[in-house]
């Protein structure tokens, strides 16, 4: 089973290793923080809790703040 993730300007075919595979596992296999990108799985935005299923796009939005 395999998903599609976009991150920056980069698009790659990744395994998902386990059934309860979530964006918050990616992004800690990713070394990137809940606070710095916002996930879209399938082009909704979603919490890093979602699970990530089969053929799954999840684009990872860096998110720009400044003061």
């Amino acid at each position: 089973m395999s998903f599609t993730l976009k991150y920056k300007n980069s698009e790659e075919k990744r395994e998902i290793p386990n059934d309860d595979y979530s964006i918050k596992d990616l992004l800690n296999e990713l070394e990137l923080s809940a606070q710095t990108v916002v996930a879209k799985q399938n082009g909704e935005l979603v919490i890093e809790d979602t699970v990530i299923e089969e053929d799954d796009e999840i684009q990872l939005v860096q998110i720009i703040y400044g003061g």
